[in-house]
């Protein structure tokens, strides 16, 4: 490879990089809402893995205790989610393996 493809596969690098850091952003922004037992629990997440908000109506639970139960699942579910996310960069890892290509890492988690 002469050094001007190189030169260029690394700006075309460099640029995903940016542009996969703006949509990183972006998506933390954004949110999604999911719902199960008929909407008994809603849960809301932001594009970037965390937990943002949890409902449980109080038909499900006993309403003294709410407020508790959810602030220790919205810190359960996030624990899992960060849990997860190393999971997967240890195993992107073990794919790429001997790669070390600068700013790859920061593009993929």
């Amino acid at each position: 490879m002469n050094k001007g493809m190189f030169g260029d596969m690394m700006r075309q690098a460099k640029k995903m990089q940016q542009e996969m850091g703006k949509i990183q952003e972006e998506a933390k922004g954004k949110t999604v809402e999911a719902s199960v037992g008929g909407g008994m629990v809603t849960v809301i997440a932001n594009g970037g893995m965390e937990i943002v908000s949890i409902k449980i109506e109080k038909d499900v639970v006993n309403p003294e205790d709410i407020e508790m139960l959810q602030d220790l699942i919205v810190a359960a579910t996030n624990e899992a989610l960060r849990r997860a996310q190393q999971m997967v960069n240890e195993e992107i890892g073990k794919v790429a393996g001997g790669l070390n290509i600068p700013g790859l890492g920061n593009m993929l988690g």
